[in-house]
């Protein structure tokens, strides 16, 4: 094996802002946009953060894409992208990757949304679908 998925995440994190979750928690921004990387099973069991948009992680490149087909305007919106997921690995590979892509005004929470919770991150429930 050339590199452990722990080395490709520290690269990554040394390539994005990391947000530390006390701060993440903080951010009342109408300019900032958290996306939830989780699988939908992860949403509906614990939650997500009030307001987040869901991008599934292997559908983000795809979305954030403007000339894929299956590309999101919310992507093309001048906003600051905040990724999380359960632990902040999937996060920090994503924001890394999206903004390789050229989104430039990424970051993601340290810790993910297990870190969000313990700082006492608001949760709301999620249906499933």
């Amino acid at each position: 094996m050339k590199k452990s998925a722990a080395q490709m995440v520290a690269e990554a994190e040394a390539k994005i802002e990391t947000i530390a979750p006390v701060d993440a928690v903080k951010l009342n921004d109408p300019k900032v946009v958290f996306v939830d990387l989780r699988d939908p099973r992860e949403l509906t069991r614990e939650g997500t953060i009030p307001n987040s948009f869901h991008a599934p992680r292997g559908m983000l490149e795809f979305w954030v894409d403007p000339e894929s087909p299956y590309a999101k305007a919310i992507f093309q919106e001048p906003k600051k992208f905040v990724f999380f997921c359960g632990g902040g690995w999937r996060s920090a590979l994503a924001a890394a990757t999206v903004k390789e892509m050229g989104l430039e005004n990424v970051a993601h929470v340290g810790g993910g949304f297990a870190a969000w919770k313990a700082a006492g991150g608001e949760i709301v429930p999620v249906e499933k679908k």
